[in-house]
């Protein structure tokens, strides 16, 4: 069937509107966690200040006792105290076997250098104790007493009387030589004075290692000693 002719405009169907679409809170992706628990959105975002805060605070106060401890070190310049066995005498030193008894009489001039210009120190107490390999056979004790800026102080230690010990071949092997592997330590309590700052008590433990010759057989080299916590 043939088309009819068309004259003007054509109109053909309309179009409807588009369709409204509704969100549903909750539903659907890309919703924030305020919208889906505004309880647990609040909780992690306080949580999260907190930690910033207190990791700055941390940041804060490590670089303000960084510089603190800087500004204290140019000031004071600390060097290390040297510890010094100036001389050792030995006129006794017999193991009896029967006993097993350790008969001595030992003394040594221990030398102490502080080399710092503004800090002083407080030596509350020294316990001085003499081994030989690894016993300990005398111990003694020392008064307080403190010691300026660069100076130096002289401690005569004196080790005298008997103790039971155990000894091993090392003894007689010495014995043959005339010089004797003794060890000294020194357990302390100082105090450093800065002005009119004095530090909290310090438990340093001074050792040394001494080769002391028996009587007239040999000279005592000076020996140093070092800080052994």
């Amino acid at each position: 069937m043939p088309e009819p002719h068309l004259n003007g405009a054509y109109y053909g169907p309309s179009i409807p509107p588009p369709s409204k679409s509704y969100h549903r809170p909750g539903h659907g992706g890309g919703s924030s966690c305020c919208c889906c628990n505004p309880f647990s959105c609040c909780c992690s975002c306080i949580f999260n200040c907190i930690c910033t805060c207190i990791f700055q605070i941390l940041c804060t106060l490590l670089i303000i006792v960084a510089v603190v401890g800087f500004i204290l070190w140019f000031i004071l310049r600390p060097n290390k105290v040297n510890f010094h066995v100036a001389d050792a005498s030995l006129t006794q030193f017999d193991f009896s076997t029967r006993n097993n008894t350790l008969y001595y009489d030992l003394h040594l001039n221990v030398s102490i250098r502080n080399p710092n210009k503004r800090i002083g120190i407080y030596y509350d107490s020294i316990e001085a104790r003499a081994f030989y390999h690894g016993q300990n056979f005398s111990t003694t004790n020392l008064n307080p007493f403190y010691q300026g800026h660069k100076n130096t102080t002289d401690l005569n230690l004196v080790f005298k009387g008997q103790d039971s010990v155990q000894l091993g071949s090392d003894y007689h092997e010495e014995k043959d030589s005339g010089v004797y592997q003794i060890g000294l330590k020194l357990y302390m309590r100082i105090r450093l004075k800065f002005g009119w700052i004095k530090t909290k008590k310090i438990k340093p433990m001074i050792k040394c290692d001494l080769k002391v010759p028996f009587k007239s057989n040999g000279t005592f080299e000076r020996t140093q000693c070092h800080l052994d916590w």
